[in-house]
């Protein structure tokens, strides 16, 4: 996924459906996304369409719908998007991102002791020249 795949709000939610469920028509998708946005259909299937034309989906026929899948996983999103974040705000410095989301996030003593026991593992797989 290359820097020109970033997705908004609205599209990440599409394609957490699609993550989340496998394959979905335009109705499923419009189901779980009407209560909280209050979308009409038409404007799903739109969505729907330009994510396809950007081979982040596929569809595929069944009798008069259209059942989506996700090409990309969400890994590849998360990756793709992260990094784009961190070049553009934190001009590719790691270090500032991390404290960033330290200092500025609210962040519980468990997911602390997450956050220290992955740096420690990335410590032990990239020691120091």
């Amino acid at each position: 996924m290359s820097e020109n795949n970033q997705l908004s709000g609205l599209q990440l939610a599409i394609m957490r459906v699609l993550w989340d469920r496998g394959e979905a028509t335009v109705a499923d998708v419009h189901e779980v996304l009407h209560r909280d946005r209050g979308l009409a259909p038409t404007t799903v299937a739109t969505i729907l369409t330009r994510l396809e034309k950007r081979d982040l989906l596929s569809h595929r026929r069944e009798g008069r719908q259209f059942i989506y899948k996700a090409l990309v996983s969400e890994d590849e999103v998360r990756k793709s998007m992260v990094s784009e974040l961190t070049d553009r705000v934190f001009q590719g410095n790691v270090a500032e991102l991390v404290g960033h989301l330290l200092s500025e996030q609210e962040i519980t003593a468990g997911d602390l002791e997450v956050v220290k026991q992955l740096i420690e593992k990335k410590a032990k797989t990239h020691p120091e020249d």
